[in-house]
């Protein structure tokens, strides 16, 4: 098949599975792009949003209709880093035996993952980055399409440890999931009351998968859109010569060379999902918020002015 032919497919597929994904989940329509265009990049994302915004539902589903497997890992202060790798354990032939942990799956909903010390989170990230897992210096390679989407809520922040800066820079995306409309909420409440359950249908095989990932990598883009990018990644850095006052002023720290290539890539991946062969600045500028929000670190000023992440970002685009 062509590329052509596959960009063709690929946006076919993708609104089968959008299909799919409403008949359990209402609304929510920003998300599930946003997510989409993670798994077909390649990359994670992170999830922020308070509980019961049916972020596991989500995901589970979302698993159901790519055909492939789902592990939740539910973080909590006493987790263990072989509590989601694995571990080794002597046989009754007194021989040693790696058992897998659930981080051995192709979807992985790691959820409320600063509620673990740093320790665990590493593990977790470890696999995230190499798509591997050292165990007693033996190395397991995890199965593909590899995809982590961690969760966080906004509240609580006591018995909590926050992602170092390094750690949140390994996904790809950062999803704030806002509450309801009205409407939305009335047919969640409709649907979930009642004993009808849907039946989700799978729509792709990993193979698949893989294939439209590689698709996405092959995807060209112009000099232009790529020096776009990197401007506006530079643009968030306060010490940099393109940066304005606003983010002077703001801004403590910008986003590293990860967010220009993570822009780039899912740029791509959106323009393909509209049947585009090749991304330009309005994609790029489509996928900025979620790629930006986690990579840059506002000063005092901004808390006590009341000014967001989404705020600053809005401004340079």
């Amino acid at each position: 098949m062509s590329d052509v032919a596959a960009i063709n497919n690929l946006v076919q597929k993708r609104n089968q599975l959008k299909a799919e994904i409403a008949k359990v989940i209402v609304g929510q329509d920003d998300v599930v792009d946003q997510i989409l265009v993670c798994i077909f990049s390649g990359g994670h994302a992170l999830l922020i949003g308070v509980p019961g915004l049916a972020k596991t539902l989500l995901i589970n589903t979302l698993s159901q209709a790519l055909g492939l497997n789902f592990k939740r890992i539910q973080f909590t202060p006493d987790l263990m880093p072989s509590d989601i790798l694995g571990s080794e354990i002597l046989d009754e032939n007194r021989h040693f035996k790696f058992i897998k942990g659930p981080v051995f799956s192709n979807i992985i909903l790691a959820d409320e993952i600063n509620r673990t010390p740093p320790k665990t989170q590493a593990a977790l990230l470890e696999a995230m980055q190499e798509r591997s897992v050292t165990i007693s210096g033996h190395n397991y390679k995890l199965d593909l399409p590899y995809f982590v989407l961690a969760t966080q809520n906004p509240i609580e922040q006591e018995g909590t440890y926050p992602l170092p800066e390094a750690q949140l820079d390994r996904f790809m995306f950062a999803v704030k999931l806002e509450y309801p409309s009205f409407e939305e909420e009335v047919e969640v409440v409709k649907r979930t009351t009642s004993g009808q359950s849907q039946v989700i249908n799978p729509l792709f095989t990993a193979e698949e998968i893989i294939d439209f990932q590689q698709l996405i990598r092959r995807i060209p883009v112009a000099d232009n859109v790529i020096e776009y990018a990197v401007q506006l990644v530079s643009k968030t850095r306060p010490d940099n010569m393109l940066a304005n006052e606003y983010v002077k002023n703001y801004l403590d720290w910008g986003a590293g060379p990860r967010a220009s290539q993570n822009l780039i890539l899912a740029a791509k991946t959106f323009a393909a999902f509209k049947g585009k062969f090749s991304p330009d600045i309005e994609d790029v500028q489509a996928v900025a918020v979620g790629i930006l929000r986690h990579r840059i670190i506002k000063n005092y000023k901004a808390d006590a002015e009341g000014i967001s992440e989404e705020m600053i970002i809005q401004k340079l685009l």
